[in-house]
């Protein structure tokens, strides 16, 4: 099987900007065999720095998924009220604005490959709750909005980030996974089959919310239950003050093992966990998304070394799919 790998997050440019640099990780990149695409962030255009590169340094057989998080953190740097899900009449619009330039850069990616090689987009429920006033009614209202736009046959996902839960800090604090499952619900009742939309499970950010392994494996049961499981991303966290820091959306790398010589000793996401979520899906195959994020500390890593991990962290998936 072959997997979407959020190569962004292992970056060597992760502070700055060099082309070089980043065409020697594509390149190593391109010689793994198990990687189906990549799991591109979008910040508000196709590629954070430079358009031109990534269409020159793309491989062209790769597919993508699209995810969002970036963007929506930048801009919930500058106006806390930004959101899908905003109560917040100008927040809300600001995020469609933001959503139909993700759909632009869809159309960009699209055109120069001469295909549809965008298989979905993935966006969150923002804007944090503890920030500011969300709700489901806002998140129906703008993704019935952006059904009627030309996605090019691309999935919509919502992927699921920690909600906000009194009890601790949320990293991104958006709607519950109740409330997402809710909506798509009430959406897909009325969508035609080209329009439904489903749900990602992010391994490391529904643990960050539950701040319990298997939240994880629940959320997965959970939205499989509801018919809407649709991907599935492996990226890790742990409560272990590392060069990752406690409880940080850090994209931490799996548990180190035997098995898995580039790995972080305190990551929380083991090998046996992963290996119970796979098992938990009951058709790997339907899975619009199925993959890794995973960082890389020291962020003076050299390019090998990012490639040892990401070949570790595929090869764990390759045990069990």
């Amino acid at each position: 099987m072959k997997y979407y790998i959020g190569a962004y997050a292992a970056s060597p440019n992760q502070t700055g900007w060099n082309p070089q640099l980043e065409t020697a990780y594509y390149d190593e990149l391109k010689q793994l065999p198990n990687i189906k695409g990549l799991e591109h962030p979008f910040l508000g255009k196709l590629h954070g720095h430079d358009d031109n590169w990534f269409l020159a340094n793309i491989a062209p057989q790769w597919d993508y998924v699209f995810t969002c998080i970036p963007g929506i953190m930048n801009a919930l740097g500058r106006n806390p009220q930004f959101g899908l899900a905003s109560c917040n009449t100008a927040g809300r619009q600001q995020a469609l604005d933001f959503m139909q330039q993700a759909c632009n850069a869809v159309a960009k990616l699209n055109s120069h490959l001469g295909r549809q090689a965008v298989k979905a987009v993935m966006l969150q429920t923002a804007p944090a709750r503890d920030q500011a006033a969300a709700s489901a009614d806002a998140l129906y209202q703008s993704l019935s909005t952006m059904q009627q736009w030309d996605w090019q046959g691309a999935q919509l996902l919502i992927e699921h980030c920690d909600a906000y839960v009194p009890a601790h800090v949320p990293s991104k604090g958006f709607l519950s996974l109740s409330d997402e499952i809710a909506v798509l619900n009430r959406l897909n009742t009325v969508s035609d089959q080209a329009h439904k939309m489903g749900i990602v499970i992010n391994w490391g950010r529904s643990v960050f919310e539950t701040r319990r392994p298997d939240g994880a494996l629940e959320h997965i049961m959970a939205v499989q239950a509801a018919g809407l499981l649709s991907g599935l991303m492996f990226s890790g966290v742990s409560d272990q003050d590392t060069e990752y820091g406690a409880w940080r959306d850090s994209h931490q790398p799996p548990q180190s093992s035997e098995l898995v010589q580039h790995g972080e000793p305190g990551s929380w996401m083991t090998e046996q966990a992963i290996h119970q979520c796979l098992a938990a899906v009951e058709d790997l195959s339907r899975l619009s998304v199925l993959g890794a994020k995973i960082g890389i500390r020291p962020h003076q890593a050299s390019v090998e070394l990012r490639i040892a991990y990401i070949r570790d962290m595929l090869a764990i998936l390759d045990r069990y799919c």
